[in-house]
């Protein structure tokens, strides 16, 4: 059995918890403390976040799109394959450490994605993008939580709060999508989607294709 190599660590925002990256091999994974965010063998939810969204603005013309948390790139590489070559993308990523990682131990992964000329990445919280430009975005991606609670920044319960919802669709062009995924479902979250003035869609997901654990992704529509 390969161990497992820490390569880095970084604090998170709050200066409370600890990220760490290790390898395996080929195998990455960002823990934080004793949970796992992500491991680089196991795409498929996030993956399936972008193209669920992508497929919901499939008639807009010039789509921007924001992604909240860049973690290892599967929700920008997939949306990157999914949208023409007009489309912009930014990336709000709120640890510097982490695009530091996706440019050096990563690289390979990410497959030179960051250049892509459609892609910005911006060191800031998610939240404050979407508060200060409004119909700006024809959809807004968040995985930046194992699901909708504060867990690696606790002031990102703001973004899932009615009054955190209530902004992500005003940020939103008509027709525009907010897309959040989950480890699980979480009822009370649907209930405050559909409080916030969306049409929700709840749909269940693989964590890799057809296997591993069941994932929840959030499709929710500014009507």
């Amino acid at each position: 059995m390969i161990p497992w190599v820490q390569l880095d660590s970084a604090k998170t925002p709050d200066g409370g918890q600890e990220l760490r990256l290790k390898r395996r091999g080929t195998e990455f994974s960002i823990m934080l403390g004793t949970n796992e965010l992500m491991n680089s063998r196991l795409s498929g939810s996030e993956e399936a976040l972008a193209k669920l969204s992508c497929e919901r603005i499939a008639g807009h013309s010039r789509p921007t799109i924001l992604i909240g948390g860049l973690g290892m790139g599967f929700t920008l590489r997939a949306a990157l394959t999914e949208l023409v070559n007009d489309a912009g993308i930014v990336v709000a990523e709120l640890v510097p450490a982490v695009v530091a990682w996706a440019r050096g131990p990563m690289a390979e992964i990410f497959d030179g994605c960051l250049d892509d000329p459609r892609v910005t990445i911006q060191e800031t919280d998610v939240g404050q993008l979407i508060r200060s430009r409004p119909a700006a975005w024809d959809a807004i991606l968040l995985d930046v939580d194992n699901g909708p609670e504060g867990i690696v920044h606790k002031s990102n319960d703001a973004l899932y709060s009615v009054q955190g919802l209530a902004a992500a669709r005003s940020a939103l062009k008509p027709g525009g999508v907010l897309a959040v995924w989950s480890q699980g479902p979480d009822s009370g979250f649907t209930r405050r989607l559909k409080q916030a003035g969306f049409a929700v869609e709840e749909v269940s997901t693989r964590a890799n294709g057809k296997r591993g654990a069941r994932h929840v992704i959030w499709i929710a529509t500014r009507t």
